[in-house]
């Protein structure tokens, strides 16, 4: 039972959460369950059939309706006195500003990427209010609490990155079926449905030894008495014969590696081109894109299964062909979507060819479907778990209970006899650029790279500012915002195109450059330092920002991947190997000390001597593949609360 003091915190407070997904359903729930009287609720999201196998809340009637809205309405009917005030609408809006965030005691974020929760860390900090984070994969979760100036912020520690494989790798030399994903989603699917003049790694020129290397086709080119069919099979012949041909054909490559194997259409197909079933035009002649299929149209039921190569074949062909012919206004315009059911066919086969070829296992359309479109099954349990923990933590906050604050993960197999592991909270890193304002270093060549380049892929992309404002000294470069005049957004956009070192106050190498987000009220300032020459594979951005971590991803199998790394801390590693550590020991606190004194003050954020396991889960909406680093870079030692 609650003590009294704390039922009148929680009938005193107002609470603001983040996300109405697959922890929000869950946590708006509880909080209603637990006495809390004054609830608003952000999301932009409406709700899709797949959400409904976990997000109890919602019922196939609501499927695209919005999700805060329809949480808000599903728990009025069972607490109907409490006041839930929901919000269809992106948490970076400018309406949601500091003063907005600081008349809630505390903010709870149940999100699914890390744009929105660094932007909302940041709104915490600025308007002084306790942010308490978590996230789910799988079996996996967390909840950790972020009080300003007591702990650690969310964004304390490096996150990790996306993985980004060599170009080389993906168009030359596959090794695991990851590979081929890539390939097939990011280079084949975009070559043939996508923007045409967007830069693409693919080689894009015919076979035909008859056209001159000056007048050679683009392979990619439907011709205008071309039939689809054999469009089709010219295009497989191209990227799963030619292609392959080439690449053999650089003998030093294949020394220490096994060779690929060309496949064309004829070794495949009969003579005839591939025919249609006879059911195509029943089947996917209907209304929804979600309805065109074609593996319905192939007569091919069961996504558990992995094809053969004829079947990959028949269905790269025919799904090429519907697209063409059904969705021919979608064709130079499409992105590859998770939730497109022809496109995940489609890079499904034309990944599991490619595999066949380089003699890599093929996978099913349902693994596929999970490596292409970066998902993590969902656990309901698991996001009702962390939900009751993100209310414990809650309640300690607005009691100013710090003491007893605990980050706490929730483990896939018990370390130590647990499954759920506390552990302290770490104080505030002296390092961390967004709350202790720490100066950053950027390498960057002043006379190549322009300010725009600046602009993208350092304050907008790894900052994650939204709306920045860059200045040198008294020179204002940059600035954003609704209430900028004509001639001075001209005079921004101009200044865009510039080199840096051609700039009104030129930035050269020594300058210190302030970058400020108004909306964030946030600012930190970056140390310019000029260079010559950067590496294409290991720094394609061409400028090197320190100060600033993202950690890179592992190197490994991807058959341990997980969900959404974005964590805040390194915590979860060490618990879960904990148990493999022979001079450790977990304590009734939740503490892991080692038991030598010489490395007592070691915490669980070290790293155990044993392989590394996933560090940070997401909500699991939107759930995003990941490949965790190899444990090159060194960690920082982080102080616990005392």
């Amino acid at each position: 039972m609650a003590s009294q003091q704390q039922l009148s915190a929680i009938k005193g407070a107002k609470v603001l959460m983040v996300g109405a997904g697959g922890i929000g359903c869950e946590l708006l729930k509880t909080l209603a369950l637990s006495g809390f009287q004054d609830i608003h609720i952000i999301d932009m999201d409406t709700i899709e059939v797949s959400n409904l196998n976990r997000q109890f809340l919602f019922r196939k009637s609501h499927v695209g309706l919005s999700k805060a809205k329809v949480a808000r309405d599903a728990v009025l009917r069972f607490r109907p006195h409490v006041s839930i005030t929901s919000y269809h609408a992106n948490v970076k809006n400018q309406e949601f500003n500091v003063d907005f965030f600081k008349q809630f005691s505390v903010v709870l974020n149940g999100l699914d990427n890390l744009d929105a929760r660094r932007h909302v860390n940041r709104l915490c900090l600025a308007a002084d209010v306790p942010l308490v984070e978590s996230g789910t994969t799988g079996f996996l979760g967390q909840v950790t609490v972020h009080v300003k100036g007591k702990t650690e912020c969310y964004e304390c520690q490096p996150k990790p990155a996306p993985k980004t494989y060599p170009v080389c790798t993906i168009t030359s030399t596959p090794s695991k079926f990851v590979h081929c994903i890539v390939w097939a989603k990011d280079l084949l699917f975009a070559k043939l449905f996508g923007d045409k003049n967007q830069e693409n790694d693919l080689n894009v020129r015919s076979s035909d030894p008859a056209s001159s290397s000056d007048h050679a086709e683009d392979i990619f080119e439907l011709s205008k008495d071309e039939t689809i069919e054999h469009y089709g099979r010219r295009v497989f012949d191209h990227v799963f014969g030619y292609n392959i041909e080439v690449a053999l054909s650089n003998e030093d490559t294949w020394k220490n590696r096994n060779k690929p194997r060309p496949i064309y259409s004829r070794d495949i197909f009969p003579d005839e081109p591939t025919k249609q079933n006879g059911n195509a035009d029943k089947n996917c002649a209907t209304d929804g894109q979600s309805s065109i299929s074609a593996m319905t149209s192939l007569g091919i039921k069961n996504p558990q299964e992995i094809w053969s190569l004829m079947e990959n074949s028949r269905i790269f062909v025919e799904a090429l062909k519907l697209f063409f012919t059904k969705r021919e206004k979608d064709v130079g315009n499409l992105a590859f979507d998770k939730d497109d059911q022809l496109a995940v066919e489609f890079v499904t086969a034309a990944a599991n060819i490619r595999a066949e070829s380089f003699g890599i296992p093929m996978h099913s359309l349902f693994e596929s479907k999970g490596i292409a479109g970066n998902i993590v099954h969902a656990v309901a349990t698991t996001n009702a778990i962390i939900a009751g923990l993100i209310v414990i933590e809650a309640i300690k906050v607005l009691q100013n209970d710090a003491n007893n604050y605990r980050m706490t993960y929730c483990l896939e197999h018990p370390s130590r006899k647990m499954l759920l592991m506390p552990v302290e909270p770490f104080e505030p890193n002296k390092s961390c650029y967004v709350c202790s304002e720490t100066p950053l270093s950027l390498e960057i060549n002043t006379h190549r790279a322009k300010l725009r380049d600046f602009v993208e892929k350092i304050v907008k992309a790894k900052l994650g500012m939204n709306f920045p404002l860059i200045m040198h000294g008294a020179a204002l470069l940059y600035e954003v915002g609704d209430d900028l005049d004509e001639d001075m957004v001209a005079n921004y956009t101009a200044n865009l195109e510039k080199v840096l070192s051609e700039l009104p106050s030129p930035v050269v190498s020594g300058t210190i450059l302030s970058v400020e987000d108004l909306q964030q009220e946030l600012s930190c300032s970056i140390n310019i330092k000029h260079r010559d020459e950067f590496d294409e594979e290991k720094e394609p951005d061409g400028m090197v920002l320190s100060g600033w971590q993202q950690t890179s991803l592992e190197k490994g199998d991807t058959s341990n991947t997980l969900g959404n790394g974005e964590s805040t801390s390194k915590s979860l590693s060490s618990a879960m190997d904990a148990d493999k550590n022979d001079d450790s020991d977990i304590v009734a606190s939740g503490r892991k000390r080692k038991l030598d004194e010489a490395s007592s003050a070691v915490d669980i954020s070290i790293e155990a001597n044993s392989s590394k396991k996933p560090e940070v889960l997401d909500d699991d909406d939107d759930d995003d593949l990941v490949m965790l680093d190899d444990g090159d870079s060194a960690i920082n030692k982080k102080k616990r609360l005392q």
